[in-house]
């Protein structure tokens, strides 16, 4: 809207416009910085387990931050891109946080996030018929990875050293293909490829399951949050906010899993249902295959909160897990030695998110 001011007005009129327009912009102005939100630049590769900011952005639970998202699905890019500053939080899976820290590549693990409750198998071609069968024959594992470590613990436990297979490294999706073509004789499978495989490979069968007690107490298939040692240390407050909204979309999910399930699918590119067998629902996570820590549960397993993490798992496990991917690490020849769990680490963050 213009508005006219004829000569007979006087320029006290005229100036009187001009001024409370002037200061009507300024307070526009201020009331707008004071709502300005931070952005937060959050990486993870697809995956419904790391949807859950998603929900806590679309459900304004976090009114002051705004989350930029990349999806890569290579981890190691984003961890390259949260080493330079250009993200500030990564979810991944847990394993490379000594690597991280061997290669002062600057960020921090910070969180345990959720846990394999069944979404991980080892699974087996149907001529296997023991782990004494796999000598010799070929083995799909994501190098690198949870898989890896998974496979070599069941090998060793049942008697097989890790390195009397053949360990070849393929992603999950072609590693179903390519025991579904015959070409590898076990692989360790995550949802929903694994279960793809048991349903269409006849006499194929899971060996293994991430459900079982002795990996639920362990920790092993787990997610984490990693965040840049610049942005914890410059932005400390929003680092500890967006803690609070990653479980705070945790919290809302459980409280509404149909309606969080939903905006997942949308975020990560699943289907509805594969989100549902993957998260669950109301009853998780007996209806899914991961188990959501609670912020508490998450400063209990890394050691800042008081009590015992679900599971019998014991306060501080996050330690005894990071010593055992470095040693597994150092027996694959990925790493040349072990590194302090403390110089890797800032669970600090999570007590002070609550």
């Amino acid at each position: 809207m213009t508005i006219e001011v004829s000569k007979r007005t006087g320029w006290r009129v005229a100036r009187a416009f001009v001024l409370a327009g002037f200061f009507g912009l300024m307070a526009i102005a201020t009331a707008t910085s004071s709502f300005a939100k931070e952005t937060v630049r959050i990486g993870h590769f697809s995956w419904p387990g790391y949807g859950f900011l998603y929900v806590a952005q679309e459900k304004n639970l976090s009114p002051n931050l705004n989350f930029e998202f990349t999806i890569i699905e290579d981890p190691v890019q984003l961890f390259s891109l949260l080493s330079t500053d250009q993200l500030d939080t990564v979810f991944s899976t847990i394993e490379f946080g000594p690597i991280a820290t061997a290669e002062d590549m600057g960020f921090k693990l910070i969180s345990i996030s959720n846990l394999g409750y069944g979404s991980d198998n080892i699974v087996v071609h149907p001529d296997i018929k023991t782990a004494a069968d796999l000598k010799g024959k070929s083995v799909a594992v994501l190098e690198g990875g949870l898989s890896h470590i998974m496979m070599g613990i069941w090998l060793e436990e049942n008697g097989v050293k890790w390195n009397e297979v053949n360990m070849v490294n393929l992603v999950a999706g072609d590693a179903a293909a390519a025991m579904m073509s015959g070409e590898i004789a076990a692989a360790e499978l995550w949802d929903p490829f694994g279960g793809q495989v048991l349903e269409n490979l006849p006499g194929s069968r899971s060996v293994s399951n991430s459900i079982e007690p002795k990996w639920l107490k362990s920790a092993l298939i787990a997610d984490a949050i990693f965040m840049s040692d610049k942005f914890t240390s410059d932005n400390r407050s929003i680092a500890t906010q967006t803690i609070e909204a990653i479980f705070a979309g945790v919290e809302f999910w459980r409280k509404n899993p149909k309606e969080a399930n939903d905006i997942i699918a949308n975020a990560v590119g699943f289907s509805v249902e594969d989100v549902q067998a993957i998260l669950g629902g109301e009853n998780n996570p007996d209806d899914g295959g991961l188990y959501m820590y609670s912020l508490k549960e998450a400063g209990q397993f890394c050691g800042s909160v008081a009590g015992d993490p679900p599971f019998g798992q014991r306060n501080g496990q996050m330690e005894d897990h990071w010593n055992m991917t470095n040693e597994w690490w150092v027996k694959f020849g990925f790493m040349d030695r072990m590194v302090d769990f403390g110089s890797g680490t800032d669970c600090a963050l999570l007590n002070e998110s609550m």
